[in-house]
């Protein structure tokens, strides 16, 4: 198995681009191997890698569709909600407290009505 080429951070030659270089440009790789890499030194850690493809081959990205719209939509007003009181907090729950902010510090007396 033949290994990928590696070029240092910021020197990829031309032609090749980043998965999110790809979908800034409205792109996708669209089932094509990864060519090469980028790999950034780290002190004390391994490398920093991301994984180049041809520009060339890339495909247009999907568009959306009204039932992947729908679908978007409920996922994130489930992220909105919370599961202790049940009600939309007005914004996305953080993970690290599992429920919305007056019911994860309910001894501050900040509990909306």
């Amino acid at each position: 198995m033949a290994a990928l080429p590696v070029y240092p951070w910021s020197l990829a030659p031309d032609g090749l681009a980043t998965y999110r270089q790809l979908r800034a440009a409205g792109l996708r790789p669209g089932g094509q191997p990864v060519v090469a890499q980028l790999e950034r030194r780290r002190r004390g850690r391994g490398p920093l890698v991301a994984y180049l493809y041809r520009i060339d081959r890339a495909k247009p990205v999907r568009p959306m569709t009204a039932a992947k719209r729908a679908a978007l939509a409920k996922a994130n007003t489930a992220r909105r909600r919370c599961p202790q009181c049940r009600r939309d907090a007005g914004y996305v729950i953080p993970a690290s407290l599992g429920t919305c902010t007056p019911c994860a510090y309910p001894d501050t007396g900040q509990r909306a009505a």
